[in-house]
């Protein structure tokens, strides 16, 4: 546990930077069985034609040439991904980053497929899930090796501590940044890589995205977003019952700490509302994508 846990230097980093990389986070075995289980989702994903509950598919999908974007909750579909919402090496990180009280949102497997998985553009996550602090974070674990070439998460350093920029167009939710504000930081974006097994860490409001995946080789990525206890959504909580459940570690509060952070609302809604994916449909061609051979090497 003391080579997971993060430092204080890496806290520290974190602070700073708003990102995280910590590689070897997950055992041989258990992403054995994620792989696994991810290869029969797709493999199920043949029968179907059009996005649903389950998947999210690539316009290139084909019962002969699945495809799939994005799998959608997966913990929702198999014990393997389940398992890994409280895996003791995740939570040993995120105590050290957003404290000891901590609650899962959901989850989501982003799928790069080989020779051209899709690319998404740039944005904060903070724009799609305002709270009342911004002690919020999402890990993502790294299903497969990541390298510059196969469309690896690309983040801003220290944008975590600027603005809030406008995720709209049109007048509505696109949940892709539209703002002439952000075109300074975008050439400041280093590429998150590793070997299967490392776990990223990205604060709520850093300025990230990826670009398509143009290798031979597949990346998949599970995303596992989470927030401090104390931490509550600005858009509301549906059934409290079903919130508390929702705690991996430690005690719950019915005390939301507010702390002061630049907001707008996810509203209206995207008109092709779904996936970032659908949403980012409402920029069309002007959505911005990091560059497909970023020159940076990965920050430590």
């Amino acid at each position: 546990m003391a080579d997971i846990e993060p430092t204080d230097a890496d806290v520290a980093f974190y602070r700073e930077n708003g990102y995280l990389v910590v590689p070897d986070v997950i055992p041989a075995d258990d992403l054995a069985r994620l792989r696994a289980a991810t290869d029969a989702l797709v493999e199920r994903s043949r029968q179907e034609v059009e996005n649903g509950d389950v998947y999210d598919l690539e316009d290139s999908h084909a019962p002969d040439r699945p495809r799939v974007r994005r799998i959608k909750t997966p913990h929702n579909w198999h014990e393997a991904y389940a398992a890994l919402v409280r895996h003791p090496n995740i939570v040993a990180v995120l105590r050290r980053l957003i404290g000891p009280d901590i609650r899962f949102d959901t989850s989501k497997l982003n799928m790069k497929s080989a020779a051209g998985g899709a690319p998404v553009g740039w944005h904060q996550d903070w724009a799609f899930y305002p709270h009342t602090n911004d002690d919020l974070c999402a890990t993502g674990l790294m299903l497969d090796d990541v390298g510059l070439d196969n469309g690896p998460m690309m983040v801003v350093p220290g944008s975590h501590r600027g603005p809030t920029y406008d995720h709209h167009a049109d007048g509505f939710f696109c949940g892709a940044i539209n703002d002439d504000a952000a075109e300074a930081v975008y050439p400041e974006a280093v590429p998150l890589t590793g070997t299967a097994g490392t776990l990223t860490v990205h604060h709520v409001r850093i300025v990230h995205g990826s670009a398509p995946n143009r290798s031979s080789r597949p990346r998949r990525f599970l995303l596992h977003q989470y927030r401090a206890a104390d931490a509550w959504p600005l858009l509301g909580v549906a059934d409290i019952g079903r919130y508390d459940d929702l705690m991996v570690a430690g005690e719950t509060t019915i005390a939301p700490r507010l702390a002061p952070a630049p907001v707008r609302l996810p509203l209206p809604p995207a008109p092709h509302q779904g996936s970032i994916y659908e949403n980012q449909r409402g920029l069309g061609d002007n959505v911005r994508i990091p560059d497909e051979e970023p020159k940076r090497a990965e920050a430590t």
